[in-house]
Formats: structure tokens, sequence, C-alpha cells
């Protein structure tokens, strides 16, 4: 069983809550979604590897982890924020690279990505998983690095 880890702090909610349909759908595979909050202090808000394995995919609205035992977790940042052009978004890992879970890999400002009328909810999905494979959610607030789900 891997644990998977809260990438961000916010709001857990189901997947269902994205506003959008292939997300929604669970077409890319099934998981939950964060609704990030803003840092108090006004900082950014840090993503961090929601598994130990290797950076997949890295770009600054989205990161793949291939965990040792197969399983790939994607976390997008915000829906539609690919044409943000990574403004607002830093680079904090690299593509290839192991990490911890835990370890940090992209910093971002919720408030940059919903002052351009996006949303700034975050998936954590398992890839290729089955729709409705996970189960359990407890809609609650979690912080960086909280158990989110296992598979």
């Amino acid at each position: 069983m891997t644990e998977v880890l809260a990438p961000v702090a916010g709001r857990l909610l189901p997947l269902s809550a994205v506003p959008d349909e292939v997300f929604a759908g669970e077409m890319v595979g099934s998981g939950v979604a964060i609704e990030p909050s803003v840092p108090a202090d006004g900082a950014e808000a840090v993503v961090v590897a929601p598994v130990t394995g290797t950076v997949l995919k890295l770009h600054p609205h989205a990161a793949i982890i291939l965990a040792s035992d197969g399983v790939g977790v994607l976390v997008h940042i915000g829906i539609d924020t690919v044409n943000l052009n990574g403004e607002g978004f830093t680079l904090l890992a690299a593509e290839k690279a192991t990490v911890s879970a835990g370890d940090p890999l992209i910093s971002f400002s919720p408030s940059v990505i919903r002052d351009r009328g996006l949303s700034a909810i975050c998936p954590v999905v398992v890839m290729d998983s089955q729709p409705g494979s996970i189960t359990n959610l407890e809609e609650r607030d979690v912080a960086t690095g909280d158990v989110i789900f296992t598979v």
C-alpha cells in the first residue's frame, strides 16, 4: 500500500468538485481534490511530492511522481492554468529527480490564479486507476503532508 500525502494545504474535496469534466469524470484516474488555502503571511503555497519516487513530468502547473511500486500520482495545480504560461509558478524540483514524499516540487500563488478568473483547485489523481477506486473520502481541512488516501 502506498500512502498519498496532501501536496498542499487546503480543503479536501471529491474529484466531482473540480470544475473540469476530465478530472470530475475521473477520465485521467480516480483521486481527490484540494482547494488550496492562501498562506496567512501572503507567501506562495508550496506543492510537495505526494509520494516517494521519481519526478516523471514537471510543468509549472502540474507534476507526475512515479512511486517505486509503479503507482503514478498526478498533482494538477488549478484548472486551465497551463494558459498562464508559468506566471505565478516556480519550479523547485527537476524532471527525473528522485524525491521523498514531502519534498518541495512547485511554489505558486493561489491568489494569482484566482485573480485571473481561474479555479485554483488541485486534483490529486492516481494515473490510469479505475474510476471510483479511491473511496471513503472525508471532506476536511488538510495540512501539507497529511495522508489523504492509500493505494
